[in-house]
């Protein structure tokens, strides 16, 4: 196999180069020039790059130690090999300390050991080339890398500025929180509005500096995904202000393996929003609590026209009539309703809690809706656990409306010949009670929102209520510390429950108690 070495043979003895040449040919050296005297081979250097050059020492012109020097100038990474006799050996190892020769061959010299020298200096000379090639490169990278990283941290540095810029100006309170709930950074804002320093807020726990009894801060801090948390307070350490607050939270995940990810909180003040809501609740409630009057009269009219005080009445006048009746009865209901929720939310409804029986109340009430659901051909069972003797301490008015609610919803779902199953049990200090139908159901992911204020059915049905039977219902089982819940599936019934914790009632308790 040829070899593409490029070399360079100076003896001023022809049969010595002519020897070489046969050498090479055999060897595979394809690229070799050989010259008989030193200005030639020196003339042809100048335009042409060997890399491994061999001269003989004892010459009529020129040395080849001067040879090889002149040579070394021009090609500095190039092999110098030195051919040279036993008496010149002396001179040969000096010039290859001072000229940096690569080495030297005595003569005569063994072919065998001639080839190898050369494939070694070859070898040698192509590996420095390399490296010469590679730190130039090294080094233009560097040049571009120290301008890259100059710019990138000019372009981090103003892309800093502007973020701090906003953080610290911004309206709205910031704050960077650890997964365990400690809190790491926050912005002059939050600073404001806690009326702390960041040095005192600075890890405090979430749970310390917010006050809400919906929200659930480590369910918060144990989910990944973004949510935006309603009904909570902020009291101003220095005025002793309560502000209420929206917070919107998202989470940064751990850029290094063994870090732990952070949370963003940005924190709103919605108290001028929760005005507004106020002065819009504050003229519903004047507006329908002026509703009421009118439609009392109305009724009370219609009723002298039906009991025949003001004359006789045709068939279809009475039908009419009472059509008309019924109407009004039912927007005086929801009159009625509106301003209940309205003093629920405005906290101007004090419960009045009595002495009483809830298995009598419950009877009342199934005898108040019974009527319509025989209508539908309903059957109504009932079951009543460790009740005989217990009474209990709570709102006996409130109460009942949210049974007849409760009752209300089961006869309209439930088909007819359908059966509604109601359960009381008194369990020690609580009261549990539930009203389970037989009716289409609805989807899990639509329970939550049954409860809310204007929820009409699901997003597949739409129904033509208010809305807002449940969600008073809600407010007043929340006025007594209990708790409201449905269990639900499409296709398997609905089961409404509340409970009311610590509600039995001991001697220690009054038989009326106001809150």
């Amino acid at each position: 196999m040829p070899f593409s070495y490029k070399l360079l043979v100076l003896d001023d003895d022809t049969l010595v180069t002519s020897s070489l040449k046969s050498l090479f040919s055999i060897e595979g050296f394809e690229d070799a020039v050989f010259f008989n005297d030193a200005k030639t081979a020196l003339e042809y250097l100048k335009r042409n790059k060997r890399e491994v050059i061999i001269s003989d020492f004892m010459m009529e012109e020129m040395n080849g130690i001067e040879f090889l020097s002149e040579a070394k100038k021009l090609y500095p990474n190039s092999s110098m090999i030195l051919l040279t006799g036993y008496a010149d050996k002396e001179n040969a190892i000096k010039a290859i300390n001072e000229v940096g020769l690569y080495k030297y061959i005595e003569k005569p010299w063994d072919n065998d050991e001639l080839i190898i020298n050369i494939k070694n200096a070859y070898e040698r000379a192509h590996l420095i080339d390399t490296l010469e090639e590679r730190n130039k490169e090294l080094k233009n990278y560097s040049v571009h890398l120290e301008e890259l990283v100059r710019e990138k941290t000019s372009n981090l540095t103003e892309i800093n500025e502007q973020l701090s810029a906003v953080i610290n100006n911004c309206a709205d309170g910031i704050m960077i929180v650890s997964k365990s709930g400690k809190v790491i950074n926050v912005n002059p804002a939050l600073e404001s509005m806690f009326g702390l320093s960041e040095e005192i807020i600075i890890n405090k726990h979430v749970e310390e500096l917010f006050n809400s009894r919906e929200v659930d801060f480590k369910e918060v801090l144990n989910s990944e995904k973004e949510k935006l948390l309603r009904e909570i307070d902020v009291i101003n350490s220095v005025n002793g202000n309560n502000i209420p607050v929206e917070i919107s939270s998202a989470y940064i995940p751990p850029r290094k393996e063994n870090e732990e990810g952070k949370f963003v909180f940005v924190i709103r003040d919605v108290n001028i929003q929760k005005e507004m809501e106020r002065l819009r609740e504050d003229f519903i409630a004047a507006l329908t609590h002026d509703l009421r009057t009118p439609s009392v009269a109305a009724i009370q009219t219609l009723e002298y026209f039906l009991n025949g005080k003001l004359g006789s009445l045709t068939d279809k006048q009475s039908l009419l009539l009472e059509t008309m009746k019924k109407s009004n009865e039912d927007m005086l209901g929801l009159v009625n309703t509106l301003l209940e929720v309205y003093k629920y939310e405005a906290g101007k409804l004090r419960l009045v809690k009595t002495k009483f029986m809830l298995e009598k109340l419950i009877d009342e009430c199934i005898e108040q809706v019974s009527s319509i659901a025989q209508a539908k051909n309903q059957k109504i069972e009932k079951t009543y656990i460790n009740t005989d003797s217990s009474e209990i301490l709570a709102d006996r008015n409130e109460l009942r409306r949210v049974i007849i609610n409760l009752l209300g919803n089961a006869i309209k779902y439930t088909q007819e010949g359908g059966l509604i199953e109601i359960k009381y049990e008194a369990d020690k200090r609580d009261v549990r009670f539930s009203v389970k139908d037989n009716g289409e159901g609805i989807y899990k992911k639509d329970i939550p929102k049954l409860f809310k204020r204007f929820s009409q059915g699901t997003q597949e049905k739409r129904s033509i209520s208010t809305g807002l039977g449940l969600y008073l219902s809600k407010q007043i089982i929340d006025a007594h510390k209990g708790k409201i819940w449905l269990e639900s599936d499409k296709g398997k019934g609905s089961e409404f429950f509340f409970l009311l914790p610590d509600a039995v009632l001991t001697k220690e308790k009054d038989e009326v108690w106001t809150a």
